[in-house]
């Protein structure tokens, strides 16, 4: 479930939806991912384009770009070209080598770059920096936890 913090930061910059898009909906249940879990609250109601920027980086509205591209594409590269578990879903365009991926099993957050952090991840080395979608929401809001 989404935080009150986050569910109030998002309607005081204008992105909540109180209706759930019935689209968005069927999106995530493509993807494998619980629409009453805080990933998929925060994209069933959040959103602000296709993209949200912060921290200089852009966010996909995954249900969007779910729903809009060829999203199920670049889920299958990042499996198969960075040879990342079933279970991580792409959060960005993994610009600048690095990119965010959601746990959709375990609803961590993982922040990994190409070369030694991806090796020392599928080494079992670097685990996901967030331990929920919640408090990697906070951090890329940057607010306070």
């Amino acid at each position: 479930m989404l935080t009150k913090k986050l569910i109030d930061y998002c309607k005081e910059q204008g992105w909540w939806y109180e209706d759930a898009s019935a689209d968005y909906a069927l999106e995530l249940e493509r993807l494998g991912v619980e629409a009453a879990s805080a990933f998929g609250q925060f994209y069933l109601h959040v959103e602000d384009g296709p993209t949200f920027i912060r921290r200089g980086r852009e966010l996909y509205q995954v249900c969007w770009f779910a729903r809009n591209t060829n999203y199920a594409l670049t889920v299958q590269s990042c499996h198969e070209t960075l040879g990342l578990p079933q279970a991580y879903l792409p959060l960005d365009s993994f610009e600048a080598e690095s990119g965010y991926f959601y746990h959709r099993d375990t609803g961590q957050v993982l922040r990994v770059s190409l070369g030694s952090e991806l090796l020392d991840f599928k080494e079992g080395r670097l685990t996901p920096q967030w331990p929920s979608f919640n408090d990697f929401l906070l951090h890329y809001f940057e607010l306070p936890g």
